[in-house]
């Protein structure tokens, strides 16, 4: 939490591409968001930059909110200049229904292992 309320910080600066925070809002309520991120607490330090945190509110999924926040999130980031992006998850196949292809295994800093995705911007 205080990697993410740090790098939230950084974001609000406004001096780099990453970190960037993104917040899905219906009304006047925020129901989902994502951020982009150097690492997203994983051993793969050369996988960079990575999606993180995508969140959807239980009672607004099934919209494809999420696809729609990730494919603003990569159109954002290949604007700001970056050709690739990678998330890792648990989920198998949630990605894949936006374009994502399975990278590799890695190994979260907490010891299990995690799916990572990538997605060029191009």
């Amino acid at each position: 939490m205080e990697e993410y309320l740090t790098s939230i910080d950084d974001c609000i600066q406004g001096n780099a591409p990453i970190p960037q925070w993104y917040l899905v809002v219906v009304g006047q309520n925020i129901v989902g968001g994502a951020g982009v991120i150097a690492n997203d607490f994983h051993d793969r330090k050369d996988l960079t930059p990575n999606i993180c945190a995508l969140y959807v509110e239980p009672e607004h999924r099934g919209r494809r909110l999420a696809g729609k926040l990730l494919a603003y999130i990569c159109e954002d980031m290949r604007c700001r200049g970056l050709d690739v992006l990678y998330l890792v998850t648990e989920h198998v196949s949630f990605y894949e229904k936006y374009g994502w292809g399975f990278q590799c295994m890695v190994q979260g800093d907490d010891g299990e292992p995690m799916r990572m995705y990538y997605k060029y911007l191009y």
